[in-house]
């Protein structure tokens, strides 16, 4: 394939176009935040669609990369005689990278994929086209909702991820192996440091919520109106939200710890 110079300015403008947008829609959103604060059972229902059925897998999920991390802990550490410390490993593994990171993509391969599929069935089924007819906001009623029901629900994911982790990694070192627990969690308290370690992970999690959700919404938005269009969304959705998290992930920590 031969591309032509007003191919791409063609590809180009199209670019620009898209990217104008999604910036305009993300503004906006942003914008909506007191408005949709404000009606807050709808954000209440959103948390829970997005919270209460991700909590399974994120638990799940959180519990063996506890053992995990335990385990793998336990005998690196053994060789130069610090097994003690593995409680502290495992704490700042999971507060500070595992936790956030993790968390945020099970979130986009389970939640972000039913908010696309969502908006892009709506979409499919013309009842964003049937609410503007009638004067409501799909914006408004529809996106702002979910939007901030993901920002609140990320931190949330992400502590259960983490607390189940600590849970996980007591198990594997403390019961199994025969760690003692004192120094277990002694060394986790005194190691631990609440705004430079904590505090980080919560900052984690609020970027990559904004992230992952404000994807799977545009993608939904954008998503055309068929069914192959919508699988199609599903699959940018996870693509991006997931390269996305990564990405920002080595940003925020060259700038936290750097």
């Amino acid at each position: 394939m031969i591309w032509r110079p007003s191919d791409i300015g063609f590809w180009l403008r199209r670019t620009l176009s898209d990217i104008g947008n999604a910036a305009r829609l993300f503004v906006r959103l942003f914008a909506l935040a007191g408005p949709t604060l404000g009606r807050f059972s709808l954000v209440r229902d959103q948390i829970y669609f997005l919270g209460n059925r991700s909590l399974a897998i994120i638990a799940v999920s959180g519990l063996f990369v506890g053992f995990v991390l335990g385990l793998q802990g336990y005998n690196i550490l053994q060789r130069f005689g610090s097994s003690e410390v593995v409680g502290l490993m495992v704490a700042l593994s999971l507060l500070r990278e595992l936790g956030p990171v993790v968390t945020a993509l099970l979130f986009a391969g389970r939640a972000g994929t039913s908010l696309t599929a969502e908006i892009g069935l709506m979409k499919a089924g013309e009842q964003l086209s049937a609410m503007e007819m009638m004067a409501v906001d799909p914006v408004r009623r529809i996106l702002a909702p979910r939007f901030w029901a993901g920002i609140i629900t990320m931190p949330l994911l992400a502590a259960v991820f983490s607390a189940v982790g600590i849970l996980g990694g007591w198990v594997v070192s403390v019961v199994m192996i025969g760690i003692d627990p004192g120094a277990f969690w002694s060394q986790m308290q005194s190691g631990v440091d609440v705004w430079g370690d904590l505090v980080t992970g919560i900052v984690k999690s609020l970027v990559f919520g904004v992230t992952v959700t404000f994807v799977a919404l545009l993608q939904g938005w954008r998503a055309k109106p068929t069914a192959d269009g919508v699988a199609q969304a599903t699959t940018r959705t996870v693509v991006m939200a997931s390269l996305l998290t990564l990405g920002l992930d080595f940003l925020l920590t060259a700038l936290m710890f750097g």
